[in-house]
């Protein structure tokens, strides 16, 4: 599947998610006392097997029809007839040219579902108007990382090196908090608790994160890592993810390297966590902003399974020796013109 990267690569900071919609009452109908059960050694029990994928298509930012609006101000009945637009359009899409072209398998054998459950209208909730914080003039002068995780930055090329492809096209990561953003297919997450650790693991890209709970000193400012480094810690019934020292080919949302990253895991029901993401980058943005979207429990038919990707893929030769091809078929330079 790793011929639709394109397609999938768009991640949170296109502004539309491939993701849906959780907004006016709460996670359906849930309010803010679920106490859910202990693991034997006495923390809330989040573990199990995750899915978002009836997120897909949520705008990250709060859409122009909804200005002056709270979640709180939409009701039920308006979400459901949201939800339903949405996935008329995406449909029509679908059976339309809006994915044509290209590389890539029909639409149809791409996504998981074609009838979202959307639960949100748009994702960020702080700032209250649902808007990303203005960027700082620095970072609005700041080039694009070099590299990084995606190649939508660079589709033409020059591809003259493994180097000019984007880590995700390369199946090293879609980095963090990318991976748990639905991307049409594999979106699926597991979590599994120890008493002194607890292991995140994403289908897309094959990865796991380990994060200890005791909240040892955070590694040297000079070791970056592509998942940065995280220490949890538990506030009440909530999973808290605290992420630094990242290297600016990953670094969310194109923050700097500075960015701290905090995600809150919340249960709210049975089957339903809250997954809050903050991100806190004075010289990215004016002030730290946050989202939301559910994570929904799923049964182990759903487990997550193998992503076969690897970096030595014959994508990467292929585009390597197409871009050779064209140099060898491109006209020779017109002959200069002597005084």
């Amino acid at each position: 599947m790793k011929i639709v990267k394109t397609l999938l690569a768009m991640g949170v900071a296109t502004g539309v998610v491939i993701s849906f919609g959780l907004c006016g009452p709460p996670l359906l109908g849930q309010g803010r006392s679920y106490v859910p059960e202990r693991t034997p050694w006495g923390h809330p029990d989040l573990q199990g097997t995750y899915s978002n994928d009836d997120e897909t298509g949520t705008p990250l930012e709060r859409p122009a029809q909804f200005e002056g609006r709270t979640h709180e101000s939409l009701s039920a009945e308006e979400l459901k007839r949201i939800v339903a637009d949405r996935n008329e359009r995406f449909v029509e899409g679908v059976s339309g040219d809006e994915f044509a072209g290209g590389l890539r398998p029909p639409a149809h054998l791409i996504f998981d579902t074609f009838d979202r459950k959307n639960r949100r209208a748009w994702l960020v909730v702080d700032p209250p108007d649902g808007k990303i914080p203005p960027m700082t003039e620095a970072a609005r002068k700041r080039p694009r990382a070099p590299g990084g995780v995606s190649t939508n930055a660079n589709p033409n090329g020059p591809f003259n090196s493994w180097l000019d492809m984007g880590l995700y096209d390369r199946c090293i990561t879609r980095g963090i908090p990318a991976s748990m953003m639905p991307a049409g297919y594999g979106s699926r997450y597991e979590i599994v608790q120890s008493p002194d650790s607890v292991a995140i693991r994403y289908e897309m890209i094959h990865e796991t994160r380990v994060i200890p709970f005791d909240r040892r000193p955070a590694v040297s400012d000079g070791i970056r890592q592509y998942l940065g480094d995280a220490r949890a810690w538990w506030d009440g019934e909530t999973l808290v993810v605290e992420t630094r020292n990242f290297p600016v080919e990953t670094a969310p949302q194109r923050a700097s390297d500075r960015v701290v990253m905090t995600e809150r895991f919340t249960p709210v029901s049975k089957d339903i966590v809250e997954w809050r993401v903050t991100f806190d980058d004075p010289t990215t943005w004016t002030r730290p902003w946050t989202y939301l979207m559910p994570l929904t429990k799923v049964d182990r038919s759903q487990e997550v399974h193998e992503y076969a990707c690897h970096e030595g893929n014959l994508a990467m030769r292929n585009i390597l020796s197409a871009a050779r091809a064209a140099e060898r078929q491109a006209p020779p330079p017109a002959p200069s013109k002597t005084p």
